[in-house]
């Protein structure tokens, strides 16, 4: 252990400590070795273990921020290999069932028969809501990372508690979209029902944001989308659901009324935009509400409680 640490001190707050030394090293080799033999290296893993390095060597506050965060660095992991191993390899893609449920369960009677939510909402734009639903579909990532920092600062228990809760509506998805791969409904109103597994992301609808604003920020997301067939559920309407409930914890009302508008807004964006049937944003909602359920009741496990209690310290 480096001299410098004093006896019931934090070994973790200092930069060169052995213990410091020693995550970041096992961490590394671990991540480069699964890049190496699984994954295969791309600059934006270069660019991301650049980032939490420097984080991490920075000062002692960033570097317990970085061990604070495992939750969302294991999604990251797990999110970056499913492009390995798409979908619609292991299930027939489903492009006109959700399509005629989603007629059956919430159609509109329009001059032309019944449509979609979706096909009502695109003969029915207007510049407000091209605006505001590009506003809050930015908002579903952004929005969860500031209040993880918040938490970060106030309280590092909710905060894991947080970030496990939303790695396991993650893993609760990813499971959905390889049982059930589905097309959104911006792939029906360019493509049909026919499957053309060579079509890449589209931005759809919130491509009059980017007309907007003068910048093509989603078409440039979503170009980088590599599996278009990933639209039940919603984990755009899952994210802001945890959130909202774990900011009601806070009984901060401004905070949980920022967080209920915010999850109407992404319910709505999700499908005047063209990504999500409603039928996407129910069962996307229901990810976020197992997943808080299950992971309460993982975490009421002795052994995970007092580990959970012993992380806290570690990293306070």
């Amino acid at each position: 252990m480096n001299s410098n640490v004093r006896i019931g001190e934090n070994p973790i707050d200092y930069v060169f400590s052995k213990l410091s030394l020693s995550i970041a090293g096992y961490f590394l080799a671990i991540y480069l070795l699964w890049l190496n033999l699984v994954i295969g290296f791309r600059l934006d893993h270069l660019n991301f273990i650049l980032v939490l390095t420097i984080l991490y060597f920075a000062t002692s506050t960033t570097r317990k921020m970085v061990i604070s965060f495992i939750f969302f660095w294991i999604f990251w992991i797990i999110y970056d290999a499913m492009r390995l191993y798409p979908n619609f390899n292991f299930n027939t893609i489903e492009i006109l069932e959700p399509y005629n449920l989603e007629k059956t369960l919430f159609g509109i009677q329009s001059a032309t028969g019944t449509v979609t939510p979706n096909e009502y909402l695109a003969e029915h734009t207007d510049p407000v809501s091209d605006f505001l639903s590009g506003v809050f579909y930015l908002t579903w990532v952004p929005l969860p990372m500031m209040y993880c920092i918040y938490l970060f600062f106030s309280d590092k228990k909710m905060l894991l508690r947080f970030s496990g809760t939303f790695l396991l509506a993650n893993i609760i998805g990813f499971t959905i979209y390889y049982l059930y791969p589905a097309a959104p409904p911006w792939y029906v109103e360019h493509f049909g029902f026919e499957v053309d597994f060579s079509i890449p992301g589209n931005a759809a609808q919130l491509l009059r944001f980017d007309d907007i604003i003068g910048y093509p920020l989603f078409e440039k997301m979503y170009n980088k989308n590599a599996n278009v067939f990933a639209a039940i559920p919603s984990l755009h309407s899952t994210y802001p659901v945890i959130l909202l409930y774990f900011a009601s914890k806070k009984k901060k009302w401004w905070l949980t009324l920022l967080c209920f508008i915010d999850v109407i807004g992404i319910w709505y964006a999700a499908v005047y935009s063209m990504h999500h049937y409603i039928i996407d944003v129910i069962l996307g909602a229901l990810c976020a509400i197992i997943a808080i359920f299950a992971f309460g009741q993982i975490i009421k496990n002795k052994r995970i409680s007092n580990f959970i209690d012993k992380y806290v310290t570690f990293i306070s």
